[in-house]
């Protein structure tokens, strides 16, 4: 009984390392995320900062006016949800069983989650058969 309960420790502590803030940029967007893990064990990923976020012509931040879900068309570039409800699969050592939200694209796709060697994590998103490899680094 002790080694199961040191076994689900270390899972948990192997499925933490993916929790902090890291930076990215996809094309010519440049964006800081915070991954926070939820009260039920999963992970959540969200913009808390994007460079160029005010509209130049309103003078306003961008709204997530892409997203397919009507309702959050409002959500203010820094605030978007990336991904909720990621899990840690420690047979494969990584996180996945949930889907990752493009906002330039306005797209959701299944996503897999692998963490370097040097903190960096590697998401790799695929939707109908096509995938696509993105990286985030960690913000020390």
């Amino acid at each position: 009984m002790l080694l199961s309960l040191l076994t689900v420790a270390a899972f948990g502590q192997e499925a933490d390392t993916i929790l902090g803030d890291y930076f990215s940029v996809q094309k010519t967007d440049e964006f800081k995320v915070r991954i926070s893990k939820n009260a039920n064990g999963t992970y959540k990923g969200q913009v808390f900062w994007v460079k160029d976020a005010i509209d130049a012509k309103t003078g306003r931040k961008w709204k997530d006016s892409r997203n397919p879900d009507k309702s959050l068309r409002n959500v203010p570039c820094d605030r978007i949800v990336l991904f909720n409800g990621l899990k840690y699969n420690p047979e494969k050592s990584r996180w996945d069983g949930t889907k990752i939200y493009d906002p330039q694209r306005g797209l959701r796709a299944n996503v897999t989650v692998v963490r370097e060697k040097d903190g960096t994590l590697r998401l790799k998103g695929t939707l109908m058969g096509i995938s696509e490899t993105v990286f985030w680094t960690r913000i020390q």
